[in-house]
């Protein structure tokens, strides 16, 4: 996900000589990125410090860290299920800190992105100018909903492509090679995303406006809404990704 941030950023116009990736794995960065297997030791505080690694990893990496998390860094993160209150005794010193849940679009410019954090001010003006490059941002109004957030915008683009995968598998159980079925519902997905994207209509208004009464498209919408099941198979899918991001956000908790 860092490295999806990172590709925005450049796609944007950032300086790459203003990165520098700390990666013991990595095999190589952008050009003109610095790429670091350790924190340097000594260096002044960054101005801004993105924590993209497994949450997991947070406890082990925090120690090195917080010698460049100085009074005037701003912290972003985008640990899934790592609170902002545990981020607080990890780094007291932040300027400010934010959570950010982009999701890989953001390396063209198309990721929804979510934020909270307690950033005020010039932190909040550096936030948004930072994001503007990955996709349009969002503020939060209670950190609660990041769990769910995170199931939706995060989460969601799997979602997406294994309704795009299933739907090209069903057009084929029914005679279309599947070369050809994965071609068209791609294509499909992609055009009716981007119509959607530039209707002034809601999605479920487009759907309505597609299907005429007794038509092909009708017949369809009536078996995916048929009692309730197509969004009752949607509320449980976000409602077991939110649960188990709020597990992860108890555990790291309790760890910290």
């Amino acid at each position: 996900m860092g490295g999806a941030m990172l590709a925005g950023w450049l796609a944007g116009g950032f300086d790459p000589a203003a990165f520098t990736v700390v990666d013991p794995l990595l095999a190589e960065a952008p050009a003109g990125v610095t790429l670091l297997r350790d924190p340097p030791a000594g260096a002044e505080p960054a101005d801004v410090v993105l924590l993209g690694f497994k949450p997991q990893q947070l406890g082990q990496s925090a120690a090195a860290l917080a010698a460049h998390v100085g009074e005037g860094t701003l912290l972003l993160s985008i640990l899934a299920g790592v609170d902002l209150a545990t981020l607080h005794a990890l780094f007291p010193r932040a300027a400010g800190i934010v959570r950010v849940m982009p999701n890989l679009a953001a390396a063209i410019g198309k990721s929804p992105i979510a934020l909270f954090g307690d950033a005020g001010g010039a932190a909040r003006e550096r936030t948004e100018a930072l994001m503007a490059p990955l996709g349009p941002a969002e503020w939060l109004g209670e950190e609660g909903e990041m769990d769910l957030v995170t199931a939706l915008a995060g989460s969601g683009p799997a979602f997406v492509y294994r309704f795009i995968d299933a739907l090209a598998e069903a057009a084929s159980a029914l005679g279309l090679p599947r070369s050809q079925a994965d071609r068209l519902a791609l294509a499909m997905v992609e055009g009716a995303a981007a119509l959607a994207a530039a209707s002034p209509h809601a999605p479920g208004e487009l759907a309505r406006r597609v299907a005429s009464p007794g038509g092909v498209t009708q017949v369809g919408l009536d078996v995916l809404d048929a009692e309730g099941r197509l969004l009752a198979l949607l509320t449980d899918t976000l409602r077991g990704a939110r649960d188990h991001s709020a597990e992860m956000t108890r555990a790291a908790r309790s760890q910290g």
